[in-house]
């Protein structure tokens, strides 16, 4: 299971295949491949073709929790934009939430067409369907950590708030095509992509990600609206964590969703909550039809900032998306992983083309939904329920009468659960290298609460960032320079480590060389507070010798482990042996 595959919070993952340990730390191949045979039924007898049904009771089931999920994605992304960094409504609803919604559709469709398509191939009617929605932890990192603060530098730099607005949209437009482009390459070479990096450079980095940012910062949000909040959360541990029962096998997510707007509304209109309640308006239905614009081209050096963070996200969702069809696999429903990858890049470059600016990715809980009795009707429903929803505006309204309180509390149990996985998922003996990969992380949350100049005025920042008491750099230099990137330093960190565990010294130096570059050059550590790129001989006074100084740094580390390793090997040990 990969963190970054958003696995729908209404549905528990299921139990992944066995699998042998490898002395590089990769999971050896599952059982399955050894039994594929039994698992799929082969005969030389002729099919016999039958009336295959578009829609069962059980795609009723699967509609419900993918929907919610989707829904719940949306609206953490508006009231991110515009309740954090007090982006205009109309742009959001109006300009990003079509396109998104557009992808989501298109994803849908073409899995619901490659399920049929195997069950009229198989002559099985119990083939379910890859589910396909918007990716949580990318989702939300794109709105904080890449709409909402160019949307704030813009602003910054002087721009007048609508013509930010627009910038910002065709920002998140480009973002997604980047995006699109690298899973479209790489989903031809998915696999070798995973032998390069271990898992727990994977795993972790996205696992610190969701500790920091999917659990601690929307764990505020919850708190910030205590009885809702911690209602709703409680439940949804109750039901998701604690695999408690609820009556008449009510979703738990649906059940937590309910009781916690009920709260907020109750609350608010019988005048207990909290001060400032206010119903949100009734707008109107608006019918808007993302049609492919230009506007992305516009948008693409404003990537060029985020491409530490965009980069990432896209490889991730490659490497999700091949875990996720060996998942499908092991429960019988034999998708080629290419296939299933490029639906996916498909969908995000139409989204990216047409003014969405969330990814989609296919979600980890197909063995799940196959359980619950969906088939490929499920996916058909919500593709179009959530399409035509952006087209006609009514997922828009659905999404502004959603209380934050009741929405944080599932993405902090996503963070929670990638956080868990980057642990489960990886061999035992790379635990500290997910951890080491969670630090980073945890640098640049501060930065993100540091940098609001509504705590620490622009000029004091400059002034602590270049500060320094002679025992060497400001703390505030430190942490930045940490934060910046921290997606990629947690990779490259986690792999050396990896390769340290594995008594591989030579292969944790030529990381750290690689590490090296990539600082000079503001990949990692940038010392640009924004996290942008440059070249290092363009830097001046301070800047120029953090810059340098990280560098020198790896270079350093990655020459002691040369060295190192031209030592005699070590003898092996005896059986038994202490």
């Amino acid at each position: 299971a990969m963190p970054n595959a958003a696995l729908p919070p209404s549905i528990a993952p299921p139990p992944a295949p066995s699998r042998l340990p490898s002395l590089t730390g990769r999971p050896a191949p599952s059982r399955f491949h050894a039994t594929r045979a039994k698992t799929i039924p082969m005969s030389n007898a002729p099919v016999q073709p039958r009336p295959l049904p578009w829609i069962v009771a059980g795609d009723l089931n699967g509609f419900f929790g993918l929907v919610v999920d989707n829904l719940s994605i949306l609206g953490f992304i508006a009231a991110a934009l515009v309740g954090i960094f007090q982006f205009p409504a109309e742009v959001v609803f109006g300009r990003m939430f079509p396109g998104t919604a557009l992808g989501v559709l298109v994803g849908n469709l073409v899995y619901t067409v490659m399920a049929r398509r195997l069950a009229l191939r198989s002559g099985r009617d119990d083939v379910t369907a890859m589910p396909l929605g918007l990716d949580a932890p990318t989702s939300i990192g794109m709105a904080l950590l890449v709409l909402g603060p160019a949307y704030a530098g813009f602003t910054g730099q002087g721009m007048a708030t609508d013509a930010a607005a627009m910038a910002t949209w065709q920002l998140g437009m480009a973002s997604l095509v980047v995006m699109g482009v690298l899973k479209l390459v790489l989903s031809f070479a998915g696999d070798w992509v995973t032998r390069v990096l271990p898992r727990a450079a994977l795993l972790g980095s996205i696992g610190g990600a969701a500790l920091a940012l999917l659990g601690f910062l929307p764990l505020i949000e919850t708190l910030r609206n205590p009885v809702v909040g911690i209602a709703t959360l409680g439940l949804l541990l109750y039901v998701l964590v604690g695999k408690g029962r609820l009556p008449w096998r009510v979703p738990g997510v649906f059940a937590a969703f309910v009781a916690g707007t009920a709260l907020y509304y109750g609350l608010g209109l019988a005048g207990l909550g909290l001060p400032g309640f206010e119903l949100p308006p009734l707008q109107p239905l608006a019918f808007v039809l993302p049609l492919p614009n230009a506007g992305f081209i516009a948008g693409l050096p404003y990537t060029v900032p985020y491409l530490p963070l965009l980069l990432p996200f896209g490889l991730l969702m490659v490497v999700g998306g091949i875990n996720v069809a060996e998942s499908a696999r092991a429960a019988g429903d034999d998708y080629r992983t290419r296939d299933v990858l490029l639906a996916e890049a498909v969908s995000t470059l139409v989204a990216g083309f047409c003014g969405g600016v969330a990814q989609t990715t296919p979600y980890i809980g197909q063995p799940a939904y196959k359980h619950m009795g969906a088939r490929h009707g499920y996916t058909l429903l919500t593709g179009l329920f959530i399409g035509l929803g952006g087209v006609f505006g009514y997922v828009s309204m659905l999404v502004q009468w959603l209380p934050v309180a009741v929405l944080a509390p599932i993405i902090v149990y996503v963070g929670l659960d990638i956080t868990l996985q980057a642990f489960h998922e990886s061999p035992r003996r790379h635990a500290p290298a997910v951890a080491l990969a969670f630090l980073p992380a945890i640098a640049y949350l501060l930065v993100i609460k540091l940098g609001n100049p509504a705590w620490i005025p622009t000029a004091t920042f400059a002034a602590l960032y270049e500060g320094g008491d002679g025992h060497g750099l400001a703390d505030l230099a430190a942490i930045v320079t940490l934060g910046n990137g921290f997606i990629i330093t947690a990779m490259l960190w986690g792999t050396a480590l990896v390769a340290l565990v594995e008594q591989q010294p030579r292969r944790a130096a030529a990381v750290l060389l690689l590490a090296a570059l990539l600082t000079l050059v503001g990949v990692v550590h940038s010392v640009d507070p924004r996290g942008g790129i440059y070249l290092p001989w363009s830097l001046q006074g301070v800047r120029a010798t953090i810059a340098w100084q990280f560098a020198a740094a790896y270079a350093v580390l990655a020459l002691l482990l040369g060295l190192l390793s031209l030592q005699a090997p070590r003898p092996a040990q005896a059986p038994g042996a202490h």
